[in-house]
């Protein structure tokens, strides 16, 4: 009974083997669009650097454009997950705010995460679906979860937010003040961990000046 069991189902071990097949060949994409960009790239390509033919490329990916959405949408949910994840009843909004402020900073300011956004931004306007969903999962999802968490402080009488959406937008933006952009425009490298502390310190502080009741 065992035996035939094992046989008649071999759905976790053919899991297993689909899901390894699927991180190789978003691997070689991965690989083809950095070094490429996104126009300059084919499934040939594609499917040469992930050590597949090109019929399994096209098994787990429609086309390029999928393929390239999958891609910056994992990456854009990986940095959002444990980043911007709140306790709501911790009312430490300095030490929550230095906390975050720099695990933000240090998940954004990576040299191939930042070339998939140039791709994005290159792209967008002719692709506003990906445009859309890479900012709903990214972006979006950080600046609404923090929001969240501004609310729940300014009920608590910690702090005196009236829009919570533009505080937590306003916070995100300072973090990364004179350290994003350059290495987005290919300008200057990744800052230092010093660096960050010394930002984001300045960060939290501006926004504790503003919104903590006195």
């Amino acid at each position: 009974m065992s035996d035939l069991a094992e046989v008649s189902n071999p759905a976790p071990a053919e899991a297993d083997v689909d899901s390894a097949k699927r991180r190789q060949i978003v691997e070689g994409a991965r690989e083809i669009f950095l070094s490429r960009g996104f126009d300059a790239a084919s499934m040939m390509d594609i499917a040469k650097a992930a050590g597949v033919s090109k019929g399994t490329l096209y098994v787990y990916f429609k086309d390029k454009d999928e393929l390239f959405a999958d891609i910056v949408r994992g990456e854009c949910i990986m940095q959002a997950d444990g980043v911007f994840e709140f306790d709501h009843t911790d009312h430490d909004v300095e030490a929550v705010l230095l906390q975050h402020g720099k695990a933000f900073v240090r998940a954004v300011a990576v040299p191939s995460r930042l070339s998939s956004w140039r791709t994005v931004i290159a792209i967008a306007e002719r692709m506003p679906d990906l445009g859309r969903k890479v900012y709903e999962t990214g972006p979006a999802r950080g600046v609404a979860s923090l929001a969240a968490y501004l609310k729940a402080q300014t009920e608590a009488g910690i702090l005196a937010v009236d829009d919570y959406e533009i505080a937590a937008a306003q916070f995100i933006e300072t973090c990364h003040a004179g350290m994003l952009k350059p290495m987005l425009f290919n300008f200057g490298p990744p800052p230092t961990q010093e660096r960050i502390d010394h930002v984001v310190g300045i960060a939290v502080r501006t926004f504790l000046a503003a919104y903590r009741v006195k």
